[in-house]
């Protein structure tokens, strides 16, 4: 009888740390218990929406962090040095600090639009997120899917997409823009994996339908396809996404949202005791578009700058309708889907997953190492 019930005992502890292996985030606020929430809810909880003009954007927040640290993002690696990006077949990439070189694949081919080198030489994995860009090289290119990529790493094949249509020349290094494109753009790099579509919204500015009815005229964009088009024209030859984005035609009107969007996201924050800010909801003209939700309040807060002015620019490229979306709606965007799944993965490094339900696709990345636990939450309504 006693060990049937040392037993009973002994399986219930283990049922409880294998529920607790992966969670995003871990117990409601004022729970007790260590058990994880379900993912569909996460222990998130949901501010009213910050609002400006054709966006609302609602700040996710929750009392329990994960300890994130200990990861290095692509902005700090570049910026220090510490990860190299550059076209394929540049010399000196194996080259570790003590200029030993480790065993590697020969990269010596020659440089190609969609592929680059990456080699991590710091002590901590590295964060990369679809859409983030890198400059330089022989043209600017985003990353093409989120990963990690482990530390003291030989040099890898960094899948890519390629965000300056007109140039092929010079450079193969490359360096941190602080940048990370808009969900039109990001969209077609994250999910539809086709370099022509990358290319078209990038011209384009949003992959969004006008959605205009009879006797219900669309109100125009603030940036145009036409203004667009002209700071390509202008200033922008190669079709620098950066160029264009940045450009007075087309980047007077993002700062424009930005400066609005900071100030009002700040109020609307800035009473917070115990909770963190870990991610937005974003909706565009009362219609729920897209979601970034992080581990961490130290990680959200690191890409805070260039996802808000990459949610300002898809802002700006769609029609100028002033609706709010309803906090229901938002909240849709925190549930977990069901449907198809796909999983990439790394062992002992990183898991990727997507699981697509009608429009909506979800993409989650689980970090393995030092502990599971996933980093980053992307889930969006396809445009396309």
């Amino acid at each position: 009888m006693e060990g049937s019930l040392f037993g009973t005992i002994v399986r219930g502890l283990v049922g409880i740390t294998t529920l607790g292996t992966l969670a995003f985030v871990g117990s409601a606020p004022g729970s007790s218990s260590n058990t994880p929430l379900p993912p569909s809810e996460g222990g998130w909880r949901l501010l009213e929406p910050v609002t400006y003009e054709n966006i609302s954007i609602f700040p996710v927040v929750t009392s329990y962090q994960q300890e994130t640290s200990s990861f290095l993002t692509l902005d700090e690696g570049l910026s220090s040095g510490e990860v190299i990006v550059s076209e394929q077949g540049a010399a000196g990439l194996a080259r570790t600090r003590d200029s030993r070189r480790n065993p590697a694949p020969d990269y010596t081919a020659r440089s190609a639009v969609n592929q680059l080198v990456l080699v991590n030489r710091s002590k901590r994995p590295l964060l990369l997120l679809a859409g983030e860009l890198v400059s330089g090289g022989k043209q600017d290119r985003i990353i093409a899917k989120d990963r990690i990529v482990a530390p003291d790493s030989a040099p890898l094949p960094l899948d890519v997409f390629c965000v300056e249509h007109g140039r092929w020349s010079s450079g193969s290094q490359f360096a941190a823009s602080r940048t990370i494109v808009h969900p039109s753009v990001r969209e077609q790099a994250a999910l539809e994996q086709d370099q022509n579509d990358v290319w078209n919204a990038v011209r384009a500015g949003t992959t969004t339908s006008p959605g205009a009815s009879p006797g219900r005229p669309m109100p125009a964009p603030r940036v145009s396809s036409a203004a667009i088009a002209d700071a390509i024209a202008s200033v922008a030859p190669t079709q620098s996404y950066a160029k264009i984005y940045e450009s007075n035609r087309v980047g007077a009107s993002v700062e424009e949202f930005v400066t609005q969007l900071q100030k009002r996201f700040n109020k609307s924050t800035s009473g917070l005791n115990t909770e963190r800010v870990v991610g937005v909801v974003v909706a565009y003209s009362g219609e729920v578009a897209w979601s970034d939700i992080f581990a961490s309040g130290e990680l959200f807060d690191h890409y805070w700058p260039k996802l808000l002015r990459s949610y300002a620019v898809e802002a700006v490229a769609r029609p100028a309708l002033r609706e709010t979306a309803s906090s229901e709606d938002a909240r849709g965007f925190l549930r977990r889907l069901n449907g198809r799944e796909v999983q990439e993965t790394e062992a002992g490094v990183y898991r990727w997953r997507e699981i697509t339900e009608g429009r909506l696709a979800l993409i989650e990345l689980d970090a393995l190492q030092p502990k599971p636990l996933t980093l980053h939450r992307l889930l969006l309504q396809r445009t396309s």
